[in-house]
């Protein structure tokens, strides 16, 4: 099935268990550990529970054989039109056909139709994140921090942004 026969639309209920499994193969693919699953999940709790207000702004993209990935995004507190993609994840059988590009073309749309001007995204540096920094960087995003050893000893955090519309001064 191709990426053109998907839709992305809100993640609802009945998706969780879906996302789980997705979380759950990535990590069995070392991309992520248990604490960023358990973290991924609850935010995507926050959302089911309170939509929008959480500031978890959550959607699927399916096709006609189920859910293969989730985006999950939001605006940074205390910022004016800065949003921040908190998780981005497609199910690891599926990747390489398109499924991320769309999600993230659709989280890009949406800052846009909120009224953001910059989307940020944090990664780790590690070697298992190096399809992921490529992703990013294939996708527009410019290298805008790196810290050292943010994560642990040897593990910097990366910090990519890409900005939209005309930049806006006071």
């Amino acid at each position: 099935m191709s990426v053109g026969a998907s839709a992305v639309r809100p993640l609802g209920a009945a998706d969780r268990a879906s996302v789980d499994g997705i979380l759950r193969a990535l990590r069995a693919t070392g991309i992520f550990n248990d604490d960023e699953v358990e973290t991924a999940l609850e935010l995507i709790d926050e959302w089911l529970q309170d939509g929008d207000a959480s500031g978890y702004l959550t959607y699927v993209i399916e096709d006609a054989t189920g859910v293969r990935g989730y985006v999950c995004f939001g605006p940074t507190p205390m910022t004016a039109g800065t949003y921040d993609l908190y998780w981005i994840a497609v199910d690891p059988a599926t990747q390489g056909r398109g499924y991320g590009r769309r999600l993230l073309a659709f989280a890009e749309a949406e800052v846009e139709r909120r009224g953001g001007r910059l989307l940020l995204i944090e990664t780790s540096s590690q070697v298992a994140y190096g399809a992921t920094i490529r992703f990013y960087e294939r996708s527009g995003y410019d290298l805008a921090a790196r810290i050292a050893n943010f994560y642990r000893p040897g593990d910097h955090k990366l910090v990519y942004a890409k900005e939209f519309g005309s930049p806006q001064s006071d």
